[in-house]
């Protein structure tokens, strides 16, 4: 749910990939990739 949220705010640009707690960043990028955003967690 977290990862969810974290990865919808990278997408808009509310934040960045890396202020994504290291914890949630796996999860976070996984959820980008599958929404073809993988670029943004780079």
């Amino acid at each position: 749910m977290m990862a969810m949220l974290m990865a919808q705010r990278v997408i808009l640009e509310k934040m960045t990939f890396a202020e994504v707690p290291a914890m949630l960043q796996p999860q976070v990028k996984e959820i980008l990739v599958d929404s073809g955003m993988g670029f943004m967690a780079e």
